[in-house]
């Protein structure tokens, strides 16, 4: 039987970023449930941990979600709707 990933998240930069990218971190976790989702390695920001992006559709909309892996669970750092994931995401699934 295939585990089901666990989310974490920090509950004041989840408030922070609702405000300023209008989305949550709850609700962007549904972003690792696209079967068409990208997964790609962030080089600019963290040198001391590896980080990611998950890019994926949650209804009609494609969503950047910045994450990383600590304590065996997917760690949400922040998410959005951005113009350069939305354009990779329809790039590589030819939309």
């Amino acid at each position: 039987m295939a585990k089901i990933a666990s989310f974490e998240w920090d509950a004041k930069k989840n408030d922070a970023n609702q405000k300023k990218h209008l989305i949550s971190f709850e609700e962007a976790q549904y972003a690792f449930s696209d079967s068409k989702r990208i997964i790609a390695k962030d080089l600019e920001h963290s040198n001391s941990e590896a980080r990611f992006y998950c890019i994926g559709k949650i209804a009609e909309n494609i969503v950047t979600v910045r994450f990383t892996y600590r304590n065996y669970k997917i760690r949400i750092i922040g998410a959005g709707y951005w113009r350069k994931g939305k354009q990779l995401y329809e790039k590589e699934n030819k939309l």
